[in-house]
């Protein structure tokens, strides 16, 4: 087993591969949200709040789980919540109503969080010089869960019942419970001599004192919420729009894999180059974005073109506050993910909230005008808090 700070390629991969599958986890009912409103015969802004609950749920498990990595040992602490999750998932499977996947959905998010366990030990275990790199492979991993996790779903979906995408979850969480036992390198660290609700209380602390991880934070949360903006209410417009159904809705995910490819190149360009730049790319692609889905919608090529933009510019965001984030202070890494994530996640469910309420009450121009607050609130903060213009590569 590995426990020095330089990783394999095969240990790399075995990171992302995990991390994708968890976090699959998060995005499996985005694509079927339709058919389960028709399933349990409730309305499709309920069933927005059971997807806003997802990420709720990951948001809080992102601020009270996620800082345990930094006392505990963080192999035992991701197999821990790679059981939890698969119980939740198993929850969602068999609920009856929507009262019961609505808790199954919050289940899910909070326990779910172990890739954010994974990538600040990713990157202690790497050399300080390559760490952009390693975060970029990583972080191709979890987008990729993302992007497969709404084809699966969306293609099961349109051949047998929803409740078995989560089943499939729950197998494919197992199989990877056994593989990571096997294989993810052992953490060496030790127990920490650091009480959980010092943990905690030092959290607000921390957010205070790093300028940069507040630039991170904000950004996160709008860029990510962008995101959701989309893929929270794409499988009704779709229907709306081309009477499609959930197959397409997955079928476009998989376009986000231009994201997945360009991941590690973003990761390099941070590296040597500066995060303020590739992050107001990723401002500029994501606003670019949601003018085209704006303005020329109702044309396919045109959406298609738009959902390219958008998850290149999702990607562009997450590698370089990533890369910003697990440069500072590396003896409180999971707290400044868990704090970065927390709020990435919530801009998440507050993106999935009012654009499903928005998309009730006022169809895609609605849609369209929650994505333009998250693009003027980015900008601002771009311009106002700023990014480091280049990241520190001192060695743990």
């Amino acid at each position: 087993m590995e426990t020095n700070k330089e990783l394999s390629n095969r240990t790399v991969i075995l990171m992302a591969v995990a991390a994708g599958v968890i976090v699959a986890n998060l995005n499996y009912i985005q694509p079927i949200e339709g058919l389960i409103a028709a399933s349990f015969h409730v309305t499709k802004a309920a069933v927005g709040a059971v997807a806003m609950l997802t990420q709720l749920g990951y948001a809080f498990g992102l601020l009270l789980i996620v800082p345990l990595g930094d006392i505990f040992n963080r192999h035992k602490l991701i197999q821990t919540m790679l059981v939890l999750s698969i119980g939740s998932c198993l929850i969602a499977f068999l609920s009856p109503n929507i009262l019961v996947l609505g808790i199954a959905s919050l289940l899910v998010g909070i326990t779910s969080v172990a890739p954010q366990i994974i990538i600040p030990y990713a990157a202690y275990l790497s050399s300080g010089f390559h760490r952009g790199r390693v975060l970029g492979n990583v972080l191709s991993g979890l987008l990729a869960g993302i992007l497969i996790s709404r084809s699966v779903s969306g293609l099961i979906g349109s051949v047998m019942d929803w409740h078995f995408v989560y089943l499939i979850a729950a197998i494919a969480c197992t199989i990877l419970f056994f593989v990571l036992q096997a294989y993810l390198p052992r953490d060496v660290r030790g127990h920490q001599d650091i009480r959980y609700k010092d943990i905690l209380a030092s959290l607000p602390r921390i957010f205070r004192s790093e300028k940069y991880l507040q630039g991170a934070a904000i950004n996160g949360f709008c860029l990510f919420g962008l995101s959701n903006v989309l893929w929270s209410t794409l499988a009704f417009y779709l229907a709306d729009q081309y009477h499609l159904g959930s197959g397409v809705a997955g079928l476009l995910g998989l376009l986000g894999i231009t994201g997945v490819l360009f991941a590690s190149i973003i990761g390099r360009i941070v590296d040597t180059y500066s995060p303020r730049l590739t992050i107001g790319l990723g401002i500029l692609f994501s606003a670019v974005a949601f003018v085209i889905f704006a303005l020329l919608g109702q044309f396919f090529i045109a959406l298609i073109v738009g959902i390219v933009l958008l998850d290149l510019g999702t990607q562009f965001g997450q590698v370089s506050n990533q890369a910003i984030v697990q440069s500072i202070n590396p003896a409180a890494s999971n707290r400044n993910n868990s704090i970065f994530m927390f709020s990435y996640f919530l801009g998440g469910a507050f993106a999935t909230f009012m654009s499903t309420l928005a998309w009730t009450h006022f169809g895609w121009m609605g849609v369209c005008s929650v994505a333009l607050f998250f693009v003027i609130v980015a900008t601002i903060s771009h311009l106002v808090l700023k990014e480091p213009q280049k990241i520190a590569h001192a060695k743990d």
